[in-house]
């Protein structure tokens, strides 16, 4: 893992209030020592709650909304586990919409203990081979997958684990899971601008065109 770099890989990390917090930001942790960027993708902007198995953990920022996040601008997608957070993001279609479209594009996405029930829902669990947490082992088999008790699978373009137990060889493996992407990565991205960017332009704009507007009138007026 020391020889490899994501300098400048853009990861985005999909999480919603109940999110497993060692799972969310120690893998984040990892990435960024190999060079990565990354943002909390949410459903809500602020900041989402984190849990410790039961009890409550630490707060994260949200850098994104979901509704303003185009997967094209991203190289990677991570999402982490926790069984309230993916349960949150799974009733999402524009989450589900997101992870079709990273996993069509054959982008690298990890995932861990109760996450994958955000793969099951967006519908690409079929003949695909995932580890998960133990207690959604009959989700993914009912769905068509085939669950792997093991601490990391790989299948394709996906990277799995069981649980926090993992996170040691989870974390080491998506540095090179995600490597493969650099190969794709564009190092400058045309991130869209935020609606209250464009909000404030737009009326800029428009105060523009009309002063343009009014002074042409003036111009064209008979002097008196």
């Amino acid at each position: 893992m020391a020889d490899q770099t994501l300098d400048g890989l853009r990861v985005a990390i999909l999480a919603m209030d109940g999110f497993e917090q060692v799972e969310l930001t120690q893998p984040r942790k990892a990435l960024r020592r190999a060079g990565a960027i990354t943002e909390v993708i949410s459903l809500r902007p602020g900041k989402i709650q984190g849990i410790n198995l039961l009890w409550p953990g630490k707060k994260e920022k949200v850098d994104r909304l979901i509704f303003d996040a185009n997967p094209a601008h991203y190289d990677a997608l991570l999402i982490p586990g926790g069984f309230i957070n993916p349960d949150f993001l799974r009733q999402s279609e524009h989450v589900l919409n997101f992870v079709r479209e990273f996993d069509r594009s054959g982008k690298p996405i990890a995932t861990l203990c109760h996450g994958p029930w955000v793969l099951v829902s967006a519908g690409l669990v079929r003949d695909r081979r995932l580890a998960s947490w133990a207690g959604i082992k009959d989700d993914i088999t009912n769905a068509g997958g085939a669950y792997v008790d093991q601490a990391v699978v790989k299948d394709g373009n996906w990277l799995s684990s069981r649980d926090p137990h993992d996170l040691v060889p989870f974390c080491e493996e998506i540095v090179a899971h995600f490597s493969p992407a650099m190969t794709a990565h564009e190092h400058v991205h045309a991130y869209p601008v935020s609606k209250n960017v464009a909000a404030k332009v737009g009326v800029g704009v428009l105060a523009l065109a009309i002063a343009g507007v009014l002074g042409w009138q003036a111009s064209q007026s008979p002097s008196r």
